[in-house]
């Protein structure tokens, strides 16, 4: 079984059909038994485009008639994430980063980006 967690950047490669995310990890993605992007990135998204510091193929306000159409699935955010976030060392000081681990952790999700950084908790980070 294969259930995925995508980290913002490699939603927005992978809905806007970037190079910067391989062939191979999109067929992954595609046969993939679940895919997940959490509601933190969401956030992180329309944070960034807020501050002018990222720019999308299209609108924001696109992005959840996509979702719907797609097979990913919207990840919130529990209480026990935030148990999780604040237990975690400080490898990582990104807050969006820290909570995409808090839950690869407890729902046992391997993490798919290209950040180096997350190979420093227990998690499986997958990126080739």
């Amino acid at each position: 079984m294969s259930n995925f967690l995508l980290d913002t950047h490699t939603f927005i490669w992978l809905s806007e059909n970037d190079s910067n995310l391989s062939n191979n990890l999109r067929e992954m993605i595609d046969i993939a038994d679940r895919v997940y992007l959490s509601i933190a990135s969401l956030w992180e998204i329309a944070i960034k485009l807020n501050l002018g510091k990222l720019s999308l193929q299209r609108s924001y306000e696109t992005i959840g008639t996509r979702l719907e159409s797609s097979d990913i699935l919207l990840l919130p955010i529990s209480f026990i994430d935030t148990l999780k976030i604040r237990d975690l060392p400080l490898h990582h000081r990104d807050p969006f980063d820290r909570m995409l681990i808090a839950q690869a952790m407890n729902h046992s999700l391997i993490l798919i980006s290209k950040d180096v950084k997350f190979d420093a908790y227990p998690i499986q980070r997958l990126w080739d």
